[in-house]
C-alpha cells in the first residue's frame, strides 16, 4: 500500500470547500461527525496505513481485529477521502433526516463493521474458488463499502428514481452496481 501525504492538499482542500457551500448548519449532526472522523483522522492518522489496512491476513489469521474499525475511517489519499466525504455528505443529508440521527449513527456504525467482514468473507471465498492465496494480502482502507451500502439503503427508502452512470441513464435500483464496476474497471484497486 503505497504512503500518502499528509496535510493540506487539494483533495481535502475541495472537500472543505464544498462543505461551506452547504453550510455546517444544513448538515445533520451525525453526518458533520462522520464527515469531522474522516478529516481528522486523515490530518492525524491513528496508525501508518499498513497498520490500518483490512486484510484477512492481518484480520483473521494474525487476530488483530482493530483493523475492522479503524480501516473504513482512513484513507489513501486526499482524492480518495474527497470522493468519499463528497458522497457521504449527500447520502448522509438524505437518509439522517429521513431515518433520524441516532438510527443513522447506528446503521452506520453497524455498516462500518459489517463491511469488514463482507469484505474479508469475500476475499476468502477468492482464494478458495481461485485457489489463490495472494487473495488473502489484500489490503483495503476507506469509506467505500459503507457508501455503497448506503445507497443501496438511500435506493429502497427512494425507489424509482433515475441515477446517470457516466452519462446513461439507469434506474436506481441498479445504478449502485453499475457504479461499483465501472469505479473498478476506471480505478482498480
Amino acid at each position: 500500500m503505497e504512503r500518502r501525504q499528509r496535510g493540506v492538499s487539494a483533495g481535502l482542500l475541495l472537500l472543505l470547500y464544498q462543505i461551506s457551500q452547504v453550510g455546517l448548519q444544513n448538515i445533520p449532526s451525525v453526518t458533520l461527525g462522520v464527515l469531522i472522523l474522516n478529516i481528522f483522522l486523515f490530518l492525524n492518522p491513528l496508525r501508518p496505513l499498513p497498520e490500518v489496512c483490512l486484510s484477512v491476513n492481518e484480520a483473521l489469521h494474525r487476530k488483530n481485529w482493530q483493523r475492522l474499525l479503524l480501516s473504513p475511517f482512513h484513507h489513501a489519499d486526499d482524492w480518495h477521502l474527497y470522493y468519499n466525504m463528497i458522497s457521504m455528505l449527500w447520502k448522509g443529508i438524505m437518509l439522517e433526516r429521513k431515518l433520524k440521527s441516532i438510527w443513522f449513527a447506528y446503521i452506520i456504525a453497524v455498516f462500518s463493521v459489517l463491511i469488514g467482514v463482507v469484505y474479508m468473507v469475500l476475499e476468502l471465498l477468492l482464494v478458495i474458488i481461485l485457489d489463490d492465496p495472494s487473495y488473502e494480502m489484500n489490503c483495503g482502507v476507506g469509506f467505500s463499502g459503507v457508501l455503497f451500502a448506503l445507497k443501496v439503503l438511500n435506493n429502497h427508502y427512494n425507489p424509482g428514481r433515475v441515477s446517470s452512470v457516466l452519462g446513461l441513464p439507469i434506474s436506481s435500483k441498479y445504478a449502485c452496481w453499475v457504479e461499483l464496476v465501472a469505479i473498478h474497471l476506471i480505478s482498480p484497486g
